[in-house]
């Protein structure tokens, strides 16, 4: 069943307003990661203590701190769900104190009338969570080098190179605008960035080996040509797999809850780069090649 007719779209004439756009974005991600001095790290790398707490009535953000003032963790972090009594506590590591049990003894004595049940609690030492980060790094720049061999012996060098210039672009687009947005770097959110390199690959590869294909067939046709055709082709198939896939992650991050927001908020933004990284970044990056390439000039 075909939704969409056949198009005839420049996408090959826009790449220059293309790359101009990707460059501001990505431009505007790294200020902010340097201006913070990298991006917001969560205990998961850097250490510390976690505990959501949920209150059988209404409190203030402020009689929550206050409580945490009386501790010494007065410095935590503290994140109010929608419900109005329920927060995520983030309060750093000590190998001295139980930082959890001082936290909840704290709570406890300064709102006497209004119980509280520990819905979640996570502890992880600074050793542990800076080998986590080492790992975490290591697991994307792998799969980026594997992704680099793996398209070099499928089709040739600079489809290798194109496909994994845009992996970067995504995942620099993500990582700008989780800077941008003040949103945290969990283990959750690294396992959403190799899913989006992952989605982004495919949607690219299928993009990729109709080019190959119209290659083949059309040797009178332009190289830009025969790339916009190929754009044009899979378009229909592009945009029904983006917007199926979408929609469902719409759903989990406006309905998943505050645990998995930012998960869900990565893959929002990865499946939607993605799919313009594959029609306005890779292929493009293709018809450079092409056009500086010693086979072109001649």
């Amino acid at each position: 069943m075909r939704f969409f007719g056949k198009t005839h779209i420049n996408f090959i004439g826009a790449r220059r307003r293309a790359f101009l756009l990707s460059g501001l974005v990505i431009g505007a991600g790294l200020v902010s990661l340097i201006a913070k001095g990298g991006p917001d790290l969560s205990i998961d790398f850097e250490g510390g203590v976690l505990l959501q707490v949920r209150f059988n009535g209404p409190v203030e953000t402020e009689q929550i701190r206050q409580a945490l003032d009386q501790s010494g963790y007065g410095k935590s972090e503290i994140q109010a769900f929608a419900t109005g009594n329920e927060f995520l506590i983030r309060a750093p590591y000590s190998e001295e104190v139980d930082v959890a049990e001082a936290i909840k003894k704290s709570l406890a004595e300064t709102l006497p009338n209004n119980q509280f049940e520990v819905r979640r609690e996570e502890l992880v030492g600074p050793k542990i969570g800076g080998e986590l980060g080492r790992k975490a790094i290591w697991a994307i720049i792998s799969s980026l080098i594997a992704i680099l061999g793996y398209i070099a012996f499928r089709f040739q060098f600079r489809f290798a190179i194109a496909a994994v210039a845009a992996l970067f672009h995504d995942v620099l687009v993500t990582l700008g605008l989780f800077s941008l947005t003040g949103r945290e770097i969990s283990l959750a959110v690294i396992a959403a960035f190799l899913t989006i390199v992952g989605y982004s690959l495919n949607d690219t590869i299928v993009v990729f080996d109709r080019i190959r294909e119209n290659l083949r067939k059309y040797h009178k046709e332009t190289y830009s040509g025969v790339v916009n055709s190929s754009i044009n082709e899979t378009l229909g198939r592009t945009i029904m797999t983006s917007l199926t896939t979408l929609i469902v992650v719409l759903f989990l991050f406006t309905m998943g809850g505050e645990v998995l927001r930012d998960f869900s908020f990565a893959l929002l933004v990865g499946v939607i780069v993605g799919t313009y990284s594959s029609i306005f970044v890779a292929s493009p990056i293709l018809i450079e090649w092409y056009n500086k390439s010693p086979v072109r000039r001649r």
